[in-house]
Formats: C-alpha cells, structure tokens, sequence
C-alpha cells in the first residue's frame, strides 16, 4: 500500500507528478534525460549527493527500506526537498553529469567558486514539472513511488549485450565489484549485484568481469518487470533504446503524450543525430565489434532468457 501523498513545494511550485528516468546501467536513460532536462518546464537533477546516498543504501541494503517503509519514503522525500532546490550555491553540489546534461560544461577540476559562478542551469521561476535521473534508481523504484504516489517512471530498456560492452569501459561500473563494496556475505540475495541463486554466489570471485556486468543487466531488468507488473500503466512508461535510435521524433512524441508536457522532438533528434562533429552518435549492436567471442558466451549463458523475453535475438554463442 502506498503511503499517503505528500505536498512538496519547491519555490513556490508544488511538485505534481515527479518524473524519474531509470533503467540499468548504461541502458541509455541519459539520452532521455537530457531531452527532459532541455524541455521548457523541467528541472531535472542527477547524481545529487543527498540524493545518492539515500539510493545506494536502499540499493545495496534493501531490508533498510522494508523495515521503516514510511521512513525511507520520508528520508528520500527530504532529499529531494533539497536536491531540487535551484540557486548558484545548490547548483554547485552538481556532479559535472548534471550539468552536461543541460550541455554546459566546466572545466575538469573546476573549483567550487567557479561552480557558483557558473550559476544555476535552469530558471527558478516558471518550473512546472521536477525530474531525477541519478544512476541506479531502479532498485529503489518501490521507495520513490511510496514517496511520490503520484510519480511518473520512465525506464529505459537496451540490448543487455551492448550494456555490458559500455559497462566493461566503466571504471566507476566495475568499482561495484571490488571485494570492499561487493556485500554478497551480508546480502543475499543480492538484487544491485544481481546474485540470487547460491551458486552465483560461491562462483562470484573468481567470475570475469563480463559475467558480474551481465548479472547487473540480468538482475535490472527482473526488477524492471516486476516494476511493470506492479505499477498503474499511467505512471510507467518504457523505452526501448534501439527505437529511441531510429525514431526520436516519434518516441519524443510519446513521450511528451505519456507525460502530457511538451519535450522536444528536435532536442532528442539532435541528441541521436548530434549535428556537432565531434559528438558521438548513440550506436546499437556494438557487442559485435567490442565483445570477445568468450565474453558474449558468458553474457548470453548469464542473460540469454532475458534476453529473448524483451525481444534480442541470440548469437549463438551461449
């Protein structure tokens, strides 16, 4: 049962039917996220401090939030309270994602004087509608909806092969498994890891890279159909990124009907089909150029079911 719905203002706006852009890592929620962030209306924030902290504890230790379900709410509640705040100095504690999503930039090693000068990448006046898209909202999906009843989801679903590819590259994607964070011994099963079966479990050290990334994948996107099963199809809306590819203007456009606000159908075409040069063009198949024939045996003998359930056609190779 969700909890009773909380009145949140944030400069004067009440926060109506909050957006939250999930998806597993690197499925592409960034692309969506930029478009909302650049829509007229929109304040989109991602990787907020106050935010993270809070959604990798629910992440990684689920039972915190099963046992206070009205305490976690009321926790991320406050943290986005202050995360959605628009001013130089709130703006500062922005990781530079944040703010490149908006397609502004800081120097590397800015410093947080320079920050606040930058000042805000969005207007405090005329805010309608709020939005997150911190990384791994996706396992705290059940806490943001007991926080927000009236939340919109918009999950991003892509080839789980070509996820791995990008998520083989990403040092910040690979921390995760590292023997200090890894938290297998006292969660279990483990749902942000994506071990639930016990063999998973005793294997998990000696597992390649390639194998840990597919469980991430694997254990996403069960969450991302039990999310669907349980959640009104008014307030979840998926994406399939190969489509978002090959037709941004008609997924914006769905887009924009799902969430009955204007997002641009040029922003995301120019996004996908960056007219830059020196942008790089959102790909898909690239686990066939960036995969080694072991590493795909590997993904597709961890996530071949899932796979096939959202509609990739296997290699083979599993």
């Amino acid at each position: 049962m969700r909890s009773t719905p909380h009145i949140l203002v944030i400069h004067g706006t009440k926060v109506r039917r909050p957006v939250f852009v999930l998806g597993a890592p690197h499925s592409g929620a960034d692309l969506v996220a930029r478009a909302l962030k650049r829509s007229p209306g929109f304040h989109l924030t991602a990787g907020r401090p106050s935010v993270l902290r809070n959604v990798y504890a629910f992440a990684r230790r689920p039972q915190i939030a099963a046992d206070s379900q009205v305490g976690a709410a009321r926790v991320l509640r406050d943290a986005y309270a202050e995360a959605w705040q628009v001013s130089a100095r709130a703006c500062a504690e922005c990781p530079p994602e944040c703010r490149e999503l908006a397609g502004l930039r800081l120097r590397p090693g800015a410093t947080r004087a320079e920050a606040d000068r930058a000042g805000p990448c969005v207007p405090a006046t005329g805010l309608t509608r709020f939005a997150d898209a911190s990384p791994d909202l996706i396992y705290c999906a059940d806490v943001i909806l007991d926080a927000f009843p009236d939340a919109q989801l918009v999950q991003v679903i892509r080839d789980g092969r070509d996820a791995v590819a990008d998520m083989l590259v990403d040092e910040r994607c690979l921390a995760w498994f590292k023997p200090a964070l890894a938290n297998l011994e006292t969660v279990f099963p483990n749902a942000f890891l994506g071990v639930e079966e016990l063999a998973e479990r005793d294997r998990w050290h000696e597992s390649s890279a390639a194998v840990k990334c597919a469980l991430r994948w694997r254990g996403s996107v069960r969450l991302s159909a039990r999310l669907r099963a349980q959640t009104p199809a008014e307030q979840l809306f998926t994406v399939r990124y190969e489509d978002l590819v090959a037709e941004p203007s008609r997924t914006a456009g769905r887009l924009a009907d799902y969430l009955e606000a204007p997002v641009s159908t040029g922003t995301l075409a120019g996004l996908v089909r960056p007219r830059e040069r020196e942008a790089a063009e959102p790909e898909t198949g690239v686990w066939r150029e960036r995969l080694t024939p072991r590493q795909l045996g590997q993904v597709e003998k961890v996530a071949g079911a899932e796979l096939e359930r959202l509609g990739y056609r296997l290699s083979g190779g599993g």
